[in-house]
């Protein structure tokens, strides 16, 4: 009992920190809230609370972190938008005395663009590019209660400016096994940049707090997970401005009137996800999400879409674990991710 005490004073402790960034935009490094793992996205988000030994869900929920991680190795590529490219590698491993961490290096790689002068003759190229180095560590304060923290090491390189930062993640799990429910909260990203992109033009990072549910049913292997975002901010609409200019030209005073509880229902919902996986047999998950803030923000409401909707699978193969997501975020285009991950153990030994 004084553990658990002594980790809701920690947890408390860190809040205050928020006031190094806030989720808006004019942050940096924001790739650091984009997601990784192929299952993750494909149940409609970033972070999960499903304690089954996923080395994936455990570099955005360190708090997952557990000795059967020892030699596990991951790789993520997502096959972003145009020529850009994102992916990470991670590897557990378990320290005697020290516990299990979890590394991890996340890339994102904005592809080549061309040097031009004002005629648009062009006279050489430059790259951009984002990484991450993370180590994550976590400790079972009780057979119910986890704690865990990432510590992130970040380094920007745009044509001739770069940035040096440093960031934590703190998060904490409870677990009722007997039912098969979990339940987790982190606060993500709390830090500051080291070194600028220029002088005397310090940016604030994405923080953010997140909330996730699990819930695996009793006699049906389906699992619901439903996933709170952007805690630390309650409105997350977006103020169309031309909407606003053509409302004042035809001074339609109803047109961007709602109740009371349409306006608290649409706020509200903007911070929810919601995903379910299936796993028909032992050897594969099938896997569905849905995000309304990002349907609601990149629909077009005379179009038909998916937007906002994920989908994916995992499959179990030899002594491999595959996964595969896409991710309808706009009309154009949707991305596609993929996961790979083994246990070296089963072929080098421990």
């Amino acid at each position: 009992m004084q553990n658990r005490f002594t980790t809701y004073i920690l947890i408390l402790f860190f809040i205050p920190l928020s006031v190094f960034s806030q989720s808006e935009s004019g942050t940096t490094y924001a790739f650091l809230n984009l997601p990784f793992s192929a299952r993750s996205i494909a149940l409609g988000g970033n972070f999960q609370s499903v304690y089954d030994n996923d080395i994936s869900l455990a570099v955005e929920n360190p708090s997952l972190i557990s000795a059967n991680m020892h030699n596990q190795l991951q790789f993520n590529f997502v096959d972003y938008f145009s020529n850009i490219n994102y992916g990470s590698v991670s590897y557990g491993r378990t320290i005697e005395k020290l516990g299990t961490f979890v590394a991890s290096m996340q890339f994102m790689d904005y592809g080549e663009f061309d040097y031009a002068n004002e005629t648009g003759d062009r006279y050489g190229s430059f790259t951009a590019n984002d990484y991450a180095l993370n180590i994550g560590w976590s400790r079972a304060l009780d057979s119910t209660f986890f704690i865990g923290a990432n510590l992130k090491g970040l380094y920007s390189s745009y044509e001739s400016y770069n940035s040096f930062g440093i960031a934590v993640d703190v998060a904490a799990t409870y677990m009722l096994t007997a039912r098969k429910m979990s339940a987790s909260i982190i606060f993500r990203n709390i830090g500051t940049q080291i070194k600028t992109y220029t002088p005397n033009t310090r940016e604030n990072l994405p923080f953010e707090i997140q909330v996730s549910f699990s819930k695996e049913l009793a006699h049906l292997p389906l699992r619901f997970s439903v996933l709170l975002t952007n805690l630390q901010k309650w409105d997350l609409s977006y103020t169309d401005v031309f909407a606003d200019q053509a409302n004042s030209f035809i001074n339609d005073e109803d047109t961007n009137q709602s109740t009371g509880i349409d306006d608290f229902a649409d706020k509200l919902m903007r911070h929810i996800v919601i995903g379910a996986e299936l796993k028909p047999i032992k050897a594969l998950s099938l896997r569905l999400g849905y995000n309304y803030l990002k349907r609601k923000e990149m629909t077009i409401p005379s179009r038909l879409s998916t937007v906002g909707f994920s989908w994916g699978f995992g499959l179990n193969i030899y002594k491999f674990q595959i996964s595969y997501a896409r991710n309808a975020q706009h009309l154009v285009a949707s991305p596609n991710y993929l996961s790979i991950a083994t246990n070296l153990s089963q072929f080098i030994g421990k």
